[in-house]
C-alpha cells in the first residue's frame, strides 16, 4: 500500500494519465507479489528440511513418505571421541551416551579362560558394549562347547586352547590380556602361568583361596612386568560410585554405621562352589565378599577388628564341606562399625544401607549385574526428604574390562590391583578364625586412605 501511495503522488506531480498510472502500478504490484512469494519460500525452506511425499513400490503399493535432509553432525577427527548429533532433549532429561568405540585393530585382545555361567551369561556378551576391549581367544576343557562359542563370537579356530596347551598363548600376539574365570582354587596357577606367558591378567574374585597364593600371584606379575587386576565390578559401577562420593563428601554428616547383606539360595551339591577344594569356602568368598569389599570401598578405610559367626544346616548335602551362613562385624579406625551377613540357603536378597548423622544412603538391590537402585533419606529441620536418584545403567563387565584395557594402553595402575584382592583375603581369613574361636580377631591397622587401590578411574 505504501508503494501505491507513492505512485499516486508521482501521478499528480508529473501529470500522468490514468492508463499510464495503471501500467506502472501493475508492474510494481507484480514485483511486490513475486518478491513476497520468494521471501515466503525462503522462510518455508529454512524452517523445515522435509516435505510430505508418496512412495510407490514396484508392485504398485502406494504409501506415505517424506523427503529428509540429514541434520548437521559434528564429526571429531579422533576415533575415540563420539559423533555429536543435533540436540533434541531438554537438559533436564537423561540421554543415552553416544558410544565411541575404538577401531577394532586398536582394541586390547582378551583370552577368556573358563566357559562357565559367568563367561557365557555375562562376560562374552559384554564385549558387544565394550569400547576398548575385544575377545580374540578362548580356553576351555570342553572342545565341543568351545567350538560353538568360538563360532558365536567370531573367535578363530587357531585361537582356541585347552588347559594343557594354555602356555602356548605366549605365541599369540593378538592376546594382550588373560581373563581368569575359573574355580577359585585355580586362579593362582593360571594367573602365574599367564604372567609367565607375557600376558596381563584380569582375575575374577575372590582372587585366590589363601593370602599366600594371592601374594604369589602379585609377585609373579611384578616379576614378568605384567599388570594384575581383580574384577571388582562394583567399584566401577556408577550407582555405587555415587554413594561412595556422598559418603566421602559427608553429604548427610559423618557416617556411623553400615549394614550389608548378600544372600541367595544355592542348588546342586555337586557344583564346584560346594566343594571346598575348588571354592575355598562357601557363601563368604563367593557372595559375602561383595559386602566386605563394598564397605571398604565406600569408606576408603581398612577394618582393625572383626567378630564373626557361621552356621550350616545339619544334613544338608550342599553344606557338607562349605558354610551356609556367615555373619560378621567390622570395626574401623574412624569409629564406624559395619554389620554384614551372607547366606547360601535363603531367597535372594542383596542390599546395603549407610547410616549417617542426618540421613542414610541405600542400594537395593546392591550387588546385582544390573538393575541396581539407590535411595537416600535425610532430614532438613522437621522435614524428611526421600529421594531415588537414577543414573543411566552401564554394563558392569564392559566397564571394568575397558578400565583395564585403558590401563594397558596408557600404562597406568588398575584401580583394583592384586593388593586389593590380597587385603580382602586376609580379612576373610580373620573372619573364619573369629567364627572358629568365638572371639574378635584384631587386624593390622592401616591408616592410609584407599591404601590398596590405584588411581581413580575416569568418570563416565
Amino acid at each position: 500500500m505504501k508503494q501505491l501511495d507513492q505512485l499516486a503522488d508521482l501521478m499528480r506531480e508529473k501529470g500522468l494519465g490514468r492508463q499510464q498510472f495503471l501500467q506502472l502500478a501493475g508492474r510494481t504490484i507484480a514485483v511486490g507479489v513475486v518478491g513476497g512469494i520468494g521471501a515466503s519460500c525462503r522462510t518455508s525452506q529454512s524452517s523445515t528440511r522435509s516435505q510430505s511425499t508418496f512412495y510407490t513400490s514396484p508392485d504398485g503399493v502406494k504409501v506415505s513418505s517424506s523427503s529428509w535432509e540429514t541434520p548437521p553432525a559434528k564429526v571429531p577427527d579422533k576415533a575415540d571421541e563420539p559423533i555429536q548429533l543435533e540436540e533434541w532433549k531438554a537438559k533436564t532429561e537423561q540421554e543415552s551416551e553416544t558410544p565411541a568405540p575404538m577401531l577394532d585393530d586398536q582394541r586390547v585382545g582378551y583370552a577368556i579362560v573358563g566357559l562357565g555361567h559367568l563367561s557365557l551369561d555375562e562376560i562374552l556378551p559384554a564385549f558387544g558394549e565394550s569400547k576398548t576391549s575385544k575377545v580374540v581367544a578362548l580356553v576351555s576343557g570342553s572342545p565341543e562347547k568351545m567350538q560353538k562359542v568360538a563360532k558365536q563370537y567370531g573367535v578363530k579356530p587357531e585361537n582356541c586352547y585347552s588347559y594343557q596347551n594354555y602356555d602356548r598363548l605366549r605365541d599369540n600376539k593378538e592376546v594382550q590380556v588373560i581373563y581368569i574365570v575359573l574355580p577359585n582354587s585355580m586362579h593362582a596357577e593360571y594367573t602365574i602361568r599367564g604372567a609367565q606367558a607375557g600376558k596381563h591378567i584380569l582375575c575374577e574374585k575372590p582372587m585366590a583361596t589363601s593370602a599366600a597364593d594371592c601374594q604369589a600371584m602379585i609377585d609373579a606379575c611384578k616379576k614378568a612386568d605384567r599388570k594384575l587386576m581383580v574384577a571388582y565390578r562394583i567399584q566401577y559401577e556408577p550407582n555405587n560410585r555415587m554413594i561412595r562420593q556422598l559418603v566421602q563428601d559427608k553429604k548427610f554428616g559423618t557416617v556411623k554405621f553400615i549394614e550389608a547383606v548378600n544372600a541367595q539360595n544355592s542348588a546342586n551339591p555337586q557344583h564346584w562352589r560346594h566343594i571346598k577344594a575348588l571354592a575355598g569356602g562357601g557363601a563368604l568368598p563367593d557372595i559375602g565378599l561383595y559386602c566386605l569389599n563394598t564397605v571398604r570401598y565406600l569408606l576408603g578405610e581398612e577394618p582393625t577388628e572383626v567378630f564373626a559367626w557361621q552356621y550350616s544346616t545339619p544334613g544338608d548335602a550342599r553344606f557338607r564341606e562349605v558354610e551356609e551362613f556367615v555373619s560378621w562385624q567390622m570395626k574401623f579406625p574412624s569409629g564406624i562399625y559395619a554389620s554384614c551377613s551372607t547366606h547360601y540357603g535363603v531367597h535372594e536378597s542383596r542390599r546395603y544401607r549407610v547410616h549417617a548423622e542426618r540421613g542414610w544412603m541405600e542400594a537395593a538391590p546392591a550387588f546385582s549385574y544390573n538393575g541396581i537402585r539407590v535411595q537416600t533419606s535425610h532430614a532438613e529441620g522437621k522435614i524428611e526428604h526421600t529421594d531415588q536418584p537414577k543414573l543411566a545403567e552401564k554394563n558392569q563387565f564392559a566397564t571394568e574390562m575397558d578400565h583395564f584395557s585403558e590401563c594397558i594402553l596408557q600404562n597406568k595402575q588398575p584401580f583394583t590391583p592384586g593388593e586389593e584382592g590380597l587385603q580382602d583375603q586376609r580379612i576373610m581369613e580373620a573372619i573364619y578364625q573369629s567364627a572358629r574361636e568365638g572371639k574378635p580377631v584384631k587386624l593390622t591397622e592401616i591408616k592410609q586412605k584407599d591404601a590398596f587401590r590405584g588411581p581413580r578411574p575416569k568418570e563416565g
